[in-house]
């Protein structure tokens, strides 16, 4: 010990003496760390939600989903070559809906989206029906809308279309004496010996006789010539009218075309934008501009008598038609209630009946320059 050395003379002798020493060993209590569970469990939730995810997808419910689908300019769908055209100033669309078969996941989306209603699958594919045959039916539909829409416009454009069809039966009344002499599909040519060629001559040839009178109806039935007596009864709506119990319609129709109107339907189904067409056509052959460059969309189907049928998805077709920003969207006089309920404030519906509205209402606006210099 030296004079600079304090003495303690309590401290430990030996190893213990010295707290540097590297062999002396001080106990120093240590926390135990154990790892969280919690992201193992978290991994394992989310594998399993998607395992559940993967299996139950492909499972479909019993709804289609129907949404605002595609939106086509008419007038670039159509080719007109024998006869000059008119450059429209404005746009006509054709609205369409998007419609798909979901599963449980889209089922429980469509409850949170208003562009988007749900259908019970049988409204659309009927029991024992193929989604193949709903298919090919809308397209025949389509073409059949297509023809009509064409044969309209041209007759309303000042052109001779020539017509050619059967007097077909199309419908039986049950219980009419009309339901076990014919067969639908018959084709019937003559009416108590006198030859008929449309709906109005066989009704007014029947109607010429009393109830109780037996009439002879004759034509072809499967390419055979047939003949059958029926006595007339009572008509159900008519009091005093005679009736044999049928529906005389036009079949296996054929248009002769003054000229060759082209249409692209763009594998579009269904008979809904069968006035659209017609007014495109109608605008292409026309110097006065119907659409005086406004942007109008529109949808219904349209019969040869110029009258205008409802359709489905007008709400889809309303939004649609406001997602291209078009001013007025024309509609089915039937749906004008539902389409309201998607219009908002930004789109003004116009309600028609018949193709003659649609034109009377195109003929009423102003020229959109001056629409918009005097808004």
């Amino acid at each position: 010990m030296t004079d600079h050395e304090p003495f303690d003379r309590d401290a430990p002798e030996g190893p213990a003496a010295d707290p540097f020493r590297p062999d002396r060993v001080i106990p120093v209590a240590i926390e135990a760390r154990r790892t969280p569970r919690w992201p193992f469990v978290l991994v394992g939730l989310f594998f399993v939600i998607g395992i559940l995810v993967l299996a139950l997808w492909p499972v479909k419910v019993p709804y289609y989903a129907m949404s605002p689908g595609p939106v086509e300019e008419v007038a670039d769908l159509i080719t007109i070559d024998e006869v000059g055209t008119f450059e429209p100033t404005g746009e006509l669309y054709l609205l369409t809906v998007g419609l798909r078969e979901i599963n449980a996941f889209e089922w429980l989306e469509a409850q949170f989206d208003d562009k988007i209603d749900l259908i019970e699958r049988e409204a659309i594919r009927p029991r024992g029906t193929t989604q193949e045959e709903v298919t090919r039916r809308n397209l025949q539909s389509m073409d059949a809308s297509i023809e009509t829409a064409v044969v309209v416009a041209l007759t309303r454009s000042g052109y001779e279309v020539g017509f050619s069809g059967d007097l077909g039966v199309t419908d039986l009344s049950p219980g009419s004496p009309a339901e076990t002499a014919l067969v639908i599909g018959d084709i019937v040519e003559s009416v108590q010996g006198t030859p008929v060629d449309s709906p109005a001559e066989a009704a007014e040839i029947i109607r010429s006789y009393d109830v109780g009178d037996t009439i002879e109806l004759a034509g072809t039935r499967d390419g055979e010539p047939f003949s059958v007596s029926i006595t007339l009864v009572p008509h159900t709506d008519l009091e005093d009218t005679p009736m044999v119990g049928v529906v005389f319609q036009f079949i296996n129709v054929e248009f002769e075309l003054p000229i060759d109107v082209d249409v692209d339907s763009r594998n579009i189904g269904g008979p809904s934008a069968g006035m659209m067409y017609a007014l495109a056509i109608i605008d292409l052959l026309s110097e006065d501009d119907l659409t005086r460059g406004h942007r109008i969309a529109g949808t219904g189907a349209i019969n040869v008598d110029e009258t205008v049928d409802p359709i489905g998805g007008v709400r889809q077709k309303v939004f649609a038609a406001r997602a291209i920003g078009a001013e007025y969207v024309l509609v089915p006089e039937a749906n004008y209630p539902d389409a309201l309920t998607a219009a908002g404030d930004e789109i003004e519906v116009v309600p028609v009946a018949t193709l003659q509205d649609a034109l009377d209402f195109l003929d009423s606006l102003e020229p959109a320059a001056t629409a918009a210099a005097a808004g």
